[in-house]
């Protein structure tokens, strides 16, 4: 390991971390491939922050193409022991309106054939993913978003598909009906993979769109790419004053037991 050189990562684009001076950019390989692009390292608020565009900095990689290993092995590399995960979701529940933010507490997996351990053998690792994220970052995440006056879930579900193709409505129809909240397609699996390397991580999740339409609403028109990215960008300056509110007040030891999630994972 290289050394330390930021507390807290940020999966996200230029939008972030062009308001911080001074800016840094790092090149890294790693034992599993290149990330998306290079980490760019700027102070914010007294933290050291490493920022990664998870599609690239030109969005060339769609979601089923993204080296989660080596984006989140990169960030541990540089001494991140917090992540913040924004993504753009589509709703699966009215209640959950567009321009909402959803802190997810637990996500289903519907991604097929992505690499989502760095535990191939020869040692047999089980990591639970009981709960997935990082109670004690979501708090710190969904308090600074209220004091902000952004509408804030502070728990959901994301079920995460594979992409890049959305969902047809039956598919939209079943996930809405077995209670889950938002969708996308990048939430697994950034998680688990920092849990593996006993790192706390958070997902935000940016309701851009309704997924296929709700299907107590015929008139719903389905999500688009472009009103994906619409939405998302006009989301981007809300989101950009949440993380600047919320690095700075993120403590050094959280008293989580994100750290320790190795512990009885071996035999």
């Amino acid at each position: 390991m290289m050394q330390s050189r930021a507390r807290v990562g940020v999966f996200g684009g230029s939008g972030f971390y062009s308001l911080v001076k001074d800016v840094e950019e790092v090149v890294l390989d790693t034992p599993y491939g290149h990330p998306s692009d290079s980490f760019f390292i700027g102070d914010v608020g007294g933290v050291r922050v490493a920022f990664l565009p998870r599609h690239g900095r030109r969005h060339h990689l769609p979601p089923h193409m993204i080296n989660y290993r080596a984006n989140v092995w990169g960030m541990k590399e540089l001494g991140v022991t917090q992540i913040i995960g924004p993504c753009a979701s589509g709703s699966l529940k009215k209640e959950v309106g567009l321009g909402h933010f959803v802190v997810c507490d637990q996500f289903v997996d519907r991604t097929s054939g992505r690499r989502d351990t760095f535990y191939d053998g020869p040692i047999t690792t089980h990591v639970s993913a009981a709960d997935p994220y990082c109670p004690s970052l979501g708090r710190q995440l969904v308090q600074s978003g209220r004091e902000l006056g952004i509408t804030v879930h502070d728990r959901g579900t994301v079920v995460v598909i594979q992409g890049p193709r959305f969902s047809t409505r039956a598919e939209s129809k079943w996930f809405s009906a077995m209670g889950w909240d938002v969708i996308n397609m990048t939430s697994y699996p950034e998680a688990y993979l920092a849990r593996e390397l006993e790192m706390c991580y958070a997902n935000i999740s940016l309701v851009t769109d309704y997924d296929a339409g709700l299907s107590d609403d015929p008139t719903m028109p389905p999500v688009s790419h472009h009103d994906v990215i619409t939405a998302f960008n006009a989301n981007n300056e809300r989101l950009r004053e949440l993380l600047f509110k919320v690095i700075p007040l993120l403590p050094e030891d959280p008293g989580c037991e994100c750290r320790c999630a190795l512990r009885g994972a071996r035999g």
